[in-house]
């Protein structure tokens, strides 16, 4: 049967950029906590409905429980030692549901918006955002309006700005959070760069001597 249903589809920033940095282990492990930390995230009765690989796909009945949810997720990531930036977006329409499985356009609109978002933000459709009952649960920036691949109108699309922690650093090479609290290993050259580990900071090193 069809109903109106939330929409949250995120992936992990950076995932590839972990992968070939620290291996197949590591990064399986990042999304072994993503999982965790996805969990912890959720409000009301947001409900993972399925994860694969790093993008995760969570419904809602109400907007606002998964704009909270989204919330949580933009916040626990950045707050979780050498973890990844989170990215995705939010869109509520019509969907399928038939076997436990979702369809239908509002989710593929829904994975290209997330597409575009940028490392820890959330795009928000305008359909989402008109059914918010609190308006000032958070901080939304008009991005104006996009074309999508297979949706034949425009879109508006809305923001999701969370103020990032002040101790907040992004490993240039694999692009993991690094806490300037916790065993973040700077640059000796360079004050404003930080890395998660000894590895990273040689191969930017190797990286910029053979570019110079």
């Amino acid at each position: 049967m069809e109903q109106e249903t939330a929409i949250l589809i995120a992936d992990l920033s950076g995932y590839t950029a972990l992968t070939e940095t620290h291996g197949a282990f590591s990064a399986a492990d990042l999304v072994d906590k993503y999982l965790e930390i996805t969990n912890a995230s959720l409000v009301g009765d947001s409900r993972l409905h399925q994860a694969i690989g790093d993008e995760v796909f969570i419904v809602s009945s109400a907007p606002d429980y998964l704009l909270s949810t989204a919330i949580m997720l933009l916040h626990n990531a950045v707050n979780q030692p050498n973890f990844l930036q989170v990215h995705g977006a939010l869109h509520y329409g019509k969907v399928l549901v038939r076997n436990g499985n979702y369809f239908g356009e509002a989710i593929n609109l829904t994975s290209r918006m997330a597409s575009h978002a940028k490392a820890n933000t959330f795009l928000c459709s305008e359909e989402f955002l008109s059914l918010l009952s609190n308006e000032h649960l958070s901080k939304m920036q008009s991005k104006g309006k996009f074309s999508f691949k297979n949706v034949s109108e425009e879109k508006e699309v809305f923001e999701l700005l969370v103020e990032k922690p002040d101790y907040f650093r992004i490993d240039p090479i694999c692009r993991m959070i690094v806490h300037l609290e916790i065993d973040s290993i700077s640059h000796p050259v360079e004050p404003d760069l930080f890395f998660c580990s000894h590895q990273c900071l040689k191969l930017y090193q190797d990286k910029n001597s053979k570019n110079s």
